[in-house]
């Protein structure tokens, strides 16, 4: 039996978009867990535990950010990268 998929969109809405340090913020957040967790903008997708795959997503401000996790945690997954960019990664 394979895990559901938990998904969750926010709108990226830091005046920079999405740059080096919010992309490390949303690595580190998502290395917290176990979960398989991708970040998908449009057709784009990326592995949310790899810096490079998170950087070549550039986002500007106002971007949907889609996020869709799973395994064991994955709600926990989502809902922390989903609080961390509606925050604006505290910029």
């Amino acid at each position: 039996m394979s895990a559901p998929l938990v998904r969750a969109s926010v709108t990226l809405p830091n005046e920079q978009g999405l740059h080096a340090r919010p992309s490390a913020m949303i690595v580190r957040t998502a290395n917290r867990f176990q979960a398989v967790v991708t970040m998908r903008v449009g057709e784009r997708s990326a592995d949310c535990k790899s810096i490079m795959e998170v950087l070549m997503l550039a986002s500007p401000r106002g971007t949907l950010l889609a996020f869709e996790a799973s395994g064991m945690d994955a709600d926990a997954a989502v809902q922390a990268l989903t609080t961390l960019v509606g925050s604006g990664f505290g910029e």
